[in-house]
């Protein structure tokens, strides 16, 4: 039988498995890095944390915190400009402590990963005009392609 991810987070501490997606490229590639979540820690999430969450239609989701608000999270997919809000804590499952790329464990920790971070949140206004022009080119080449 199969487990939820709560279920396994819950019995084992953690969860290791499988990008699907991609909402957290280029930090997460599909199908071929591996996600390591822990059990969420005691209190509230800070910004730059990347929680498991599973929104109220049931969907797990792994996206970044941008911005920690009394109430809730504003939280956004490193490869997404669109900001989802009123993620509480009620939703977050765990939190990714590490990543698997290429057979090496790169944790939250290293300063790497913690510089990549900062400059992915910190420009997310010139990230989102970047991933926005992106988008429409691309549904503008494929409109274009149709003719």
């Amino acid at each position: 039988m199969k487990q939820t991810f709560e279920q396994e987070i819950e019995e084992s501490g953690k969860l290791i498995y499988t990008n699907v997606g991609d909402s957290m490229m280029p930090l997460l590639r599909q199908h071929r890095d591996l996600m390591i979540i822990s059990k969420k820690p005691e209190g509230r999430l800070k910004r730059y944390d990347v929680p498991l969450y599973k929104r109220d239609s049931g969907q797990y989701v792994l996206h970044r915190i941008l911005r920690v608000r009394k109430d809730d999270y504003v939280i956004c997919g490193d490869n997404r400009y669109a900001l989802e809000y009123g993620i509480t804590d009620r939703h977050i499952i765990g939190v990714l402590t590490g990543v698997v790329r290429d057979g090496k464990e790169i944790s939250v920790t290293d300063w790497k990963f913690r510089l990549y971070s900062h400059i992915w949140c910190d420009f997310f206004p010139i990230r989102a005009v970047l991933l926005r022009t992106k988008w429409k080119l691309a549904a503008l080449k494929r409109k274009l392609r149709k003719k």
